[in-house]
């Protein structure tokens, strides 16, 4: 009996030892097991905040994207009103060139007519002065100065031809110049006459003269007297006036000028419908101006003319 119970403890003690091995493994392997899925977890923790941080990533990309989009859309649109605007400038553009181009064509019209009336008026200039210098002879022409100056002539007379020195009266030397000046008066009789006197800036020492006004305005007064009473010009084409010292063409300060100031102006002008009338009658070229400066004459002409 004893023996049976021995051997019923010790089969009870060996059935305990060997259940308690067979746990231990058991739980060896849940705690490998464990472990394990604890590994697991934390590596799909990383990857889910990997994933996490990888979606908001794309959701601000996505983002920037629409943003860029929306500034494309707005480019889009602005060019497109670029565009737009720059078809009708373009059409614009067209209008205002054509308008340019016929803006020049009226322009050069009026330059070429600008320059048709310069030569005709060139050629008028030409030819009268060919009218009032065509009888004086080459001698006269060395104390008379004609310029015609827009359709006006000055007849320049020097002081040494016209008058006795130190005196308003006309000289004997000056007669046969003041007639032939008096013919190409006579030839235009509707044209104004305006005799003006003129003086360097030296003072008078004659007692019946006060000074350069006096003795300018006297000149003038002898000059249109001897035209009205020796050449028979009417006298309501003159007028005398004295300008003195006033009016200087030279400085006073040399001998020469002096003598170029003291002059007496013969200034012929026409009236405007007159003047016109010249323009019509102007020669067409300077050929047919040179053609007219030559007849009536036998030696060439030294005149200053200018417009």
């Amino acid at each position: 009996m004893i023996q049976r119970k021995i051997l019923v403890m010790g089969l009870f003690v060996s059935g305990l030892l060997l259940a308690s091995c067979g746990g231990k493994k058991k739980f060896a392997a849940l705690q490998t097991q464990h472990q394990e899925l604890a590994s697991k977890y934390q590596e799909s923790q990383m990857e889910l905040t990997e994933a996490r941080a990888t979606i908001t990533s794309l959701e601000q990309q996505l983002e920037q994207e629409r943003k860029n989009n929306e500034s494309l859309k707005e480019a889009l649109t602005r060019l497109q009103g670029t565009l737009d605007a720059s078809i009708n400038s373009s059409a614009q553009g067209n209008v205002n060139i054509s308008k340019l181009v016929d803006e020049i064509n009226a322009s050069n019209k009026y330059i070429q007519h600008l320059v048709n009336t310069k030569a005709k008026s060139d050629s008028l200039n030409m030819v009268l002065t060919n009218n009032l210098t065509r009888s004086l002879s080459r001698e006269e022409l060395q104390d008379v100065d004609v310029q015609v100056l827009k359709g006006v002539v000055y007849i320049s007379l020097s002081d040494n031809m016209l008058y006795k020195s130190g005196s308003y009266e006309i000289s004997d030397r000056a007669g046969e110049t003041l007639s032939k000046i008096a013919k190409i008066i006579q030839d235009y009789r509707d044209y104004d006459v305006l005799i003006e006197g003129n003086t360097d800036t030296d003072p008078i020492t004659q007692k019946n003269i006060r000074n350069n006004w006096d003795l300018s305005t006297l000149r003038a007064s002898s000059v249109v007297q001897a035209l009205q009473m020796q050449y028979g010009i009417d006298p309501q084409r003159l007028t005398a006036g004295g300008r003195g010292e006033f009016n200087p063409i030279a400085e006073n300060s040399t001998p020469e000028g002096k003598a170029r100031n003291r002059r007496t102006q013969i200034i012929i002008t026409p009236k405007l419908d007159q003047f016109m009338d010249l323009i019509d009658k102007a020669p067409e070229s300077s050929e047919e101006a040179d053609s007219g400066m030559t007849e009536g004459t036998t030696q060439p002409l030294e005149t200053n003319t200018s417009f």
